[in-house]
C-alpha cells in the first residue's frame, strides 16, 4: 500500500518537474522567436513538447505547445513539419486562432491557396473577436491592457477586406499574417507588463 502511494507521489513529482522545465523552455523559445532566431526557438519548443506534449502557455491567451512548434517550423521554412504540428495544435483545441492563422500561411506557401486563405481568414477573425471579447468582458481587469490603440484589430480588418477583394495581393497577405503573429506574441508581454505596473500603482495608492 505504502509502495503504491510512494510511486504515485514520484509520478506526480516528476510530472510537475517536467511541466516546470517545459515552461522554462517555452519562455526561452519565445524570446528567441521574437528576435527572429528561429532555429534556436524551434529547438526550445521541441524540447518543451518532448517533456510535456500537453503543455499550454499563457493565462489570458492560452496556446498549446504544438502551436509554438508549428509556428517556429514555419518561420524556419520547414513547411511539411509545420503543417503537421499546426494541425495537431488544432486537433487539441480548434480555437487556437494563432495556429489556424499559421496553418493558413503554411498552406498558401505550400501552394494550396484556396484552403490556405480560408484558414488565414478564420484565424484573423478569431484573433480579432477574442481581443474584442476580452476588452469588453474584462474591461475592468486584464482586458483593458490588450490592443489599447486597436492597432492589431485595425490591421486585421484591413487584411480581411483585402482578402475578400479581387485585387488580393498574396505576398502582402503573407507578410501581414506573419506580422500579426509576431505582433500578437509581443502583445502578450506588453499587456502583462502594463497589468503588473497597474497593480503596483494601485498597491502604492492604498498604502
Amino acid at each position: 500500500m505504502k509502495t503504491r502511494y510512494l510511486l504515485s507521489y514520484i509520478v506526480i513529482l516528476l510530472s510537475g518537474c517536467a511541466s516546470f522545465q517545459a515552461g522554462t523552455d517555452v519562455e526561452a523559445g519565445r524570446n528567441a522567436y521574437l528576435v527572429g532566431n528561429n532555429a534556436v526557438a524551434l529547438d526550445y519548443f521541441q524540447k518543451a513538447a518532448d517533456l510535456d506534449p500537453n503543455y499550454v502557455y499563457g493565462t489570458a491567451l492560452r496556446q498549446n505547445i504544438w502551436s509554438y512548434v508549428g509556428r517556429s517550423e514555419y518561420s524556419a521554412s520547414k513547411l511539411p513539419q509545420a503543417q503537421n504540428s499546426l494541425e495537431k495544435a488544432l486537433s487539441l483545441n480548434k480555437e487556437e486562432d494563432m495556429a489556424r492563422l499559421y496553418l493558413g500561411l503554411t498552406l498558401v506557401r505550400s501552394g494550396n491557396r484556396p484552403e490556405g486563405l480560408k484558414e488565414i481568414q478564420g484565424g484573423m477573425r478569431g484573433i480579432s473577436a477574442w481581443i474584442e471579447y476580452i476588452s469588453q468582458a474584462h474591461r475592468f481587469s486584464f482586458g483593458q491592457f490588450w490592443d489599447t490603440t486597436r492597432e492589431i484589430r485595425t490591421a486585421i480588418q484591413e487584411d480581411l477586406a483585402m482578402s475578400d477583394s479581387k485585387e488580393l495581393d498574396w505576398q502582402k497577405l503573407i507578410s501581414d499574417g506573419e506580422w500579426l503573429g509576431k505582433r500578437l506574441e509581443e502583445e502578450i508581454d506588453l499587456a502583462r507588463r502594463d497589468e503588473r505596473e497597474d497593480r503596483l500603482r494601485d498597491s502604492s495608492g492604498r498604502e
